[in-house]
């Protein structure tokens, strides 16, 4: 049944540089990764899609969120703090892919609980990692007791 399940699972990335959106898509493509994904070039944009705001597409659960730290208007710890109170999507899958290599960076990242941490030089290493996640993992389905 999982394969039924996986193309279900929307994935959120929250990237404000446009050359990053575009190589993680071209990712995507390139490892048959044909799920849904959603941009939101901030945390606040990203808030508004969750909550319903963001329009005719909304995001839906289950999901999975990839996350940079370094946006305007509201950064990747700010939006994983918001995230993180928030009833309906605290427990959200999220990966950071970020250009910062910094232990601090990395420390506080798992320390919201995200379920991993990849560098954009190593985009590959995560499209493995989110192509064995996406297609052999077990989904609660929205509705389904």
């Amino acid at each position: 049944m999982a394969s039924a399940m996986h193309s279900s699972v929307e994935i959120l990335l929250v990237e404000d540089n446009e050359f990053d959106v575009e190589a993680v898509k071209r990712a995507f493509r390139k490892a048959d990764i044909t799920n849904k994904l959603h941009n939101a070039i901030d945390g606040m944009d990203a808030l508004t899609l969750l909550r319903g705001a963001g329009g005719p597409n909304p995001v839906t659960n289950p999901l999975l969120i990839l996350l940079d730290i370094n946006m305007p208007r509201m950064d990747g710890f700010e939006f994983l703090d918001e995230l993180r109170e928030d009833e309906k999507y605290k427990s959200s899958v999220v990966f950071m892919l970020t250009t910062s290599g910094h232990n601090i960076d990395r420390d506080a990242a798992y320390s919201r609980h995200v379920a991993g941490y990849f560098l954009k030089e190593n985009l590959g290493d995560l499209v493995d990692t989110l192509k064995g996640y996406v297609r052999g993992n077990e989904f609660p389905q929205a509705g389904v007791n």
